[in-house]
């Protein structure tokens, strides 16, 4: 039997963004219909979708959907969560890991939904304050915590070859006091 790739992406827009690949193969001065160039453009356009998932899921529904009365009020950590994400201004990779810390206040969620959301923000064009921005928001105005925390260490492509790493940290509520 055929190796048969389950993965299923918009076929008009992969079209769209394989032709303007091969275009740009082009523009470089290689000949896209070179043998290990030939479905290069295809491959880039479904990557790219795939990389970009994000702007097609809904951050707050995931939390939603695993959110529960509780009276439980100690801090709850999800740490070393991987994150993988494209710079906006270069289309480059970063990657690293965020750290994230809530107090419940009635309400906590299923663990597994917090690295979800992070994969949600991170699987956009995006500058990590703002992804550390948007993950702390979601989290604060589904869950309603007494404080919320977000921390992200993340090494970026276009930022590498001079040795820098970026760190953000966010705090809201409660943790503002400490």
């Amino acid at each position: 039997m055929p190796y048969k790739n389950l993965e299923e992406y918009c076929i008009n827009v992969t079209d769209d963004v394989k032709e303007r690949y091969k275009k740009i193969i082009e523009d470089l001065g290689e000949d896209s219909s070179r043998d290990g160039l030939l479905k290069t453009p295809e491959r880039a356009a479904k990557a790219l979708q795939f990389l970009t998932q994000g702007y097609h899921q809904d951050a707050t529904e995931i939390l939603k959907s695993a959110m529960f009365k509780e009276t439980y009020d100690e801090m709850v950590i999800v740490k070393d969560i991987e994150l993988y994400s494209l710079c906006e201004h270069h289309i480059l990779p970063f990657f690293g890991k965020a750290h994230i810390a809530y107090i419940p206040n009635g309400h906590i969620v299923g663990l597994s939904k917090i690295p979800r959301i992070v994969d949600v923000f991170a699987r956009r064009l995006q500058i990590q304050e703002r992804l550390t921005e948007q993950i702390l928001d979601c989290i604060n105005d589904t869950l309603k915590p007494l404080g919320v925390a977000v921390v992200i260490e993340a090494s970026h492509m276009c930022m590498m070859m001079s040795h820098r790493d970026i760190m953000c940290i966010l705090n809201m509520g409660d943790f503002l006091l400490q």
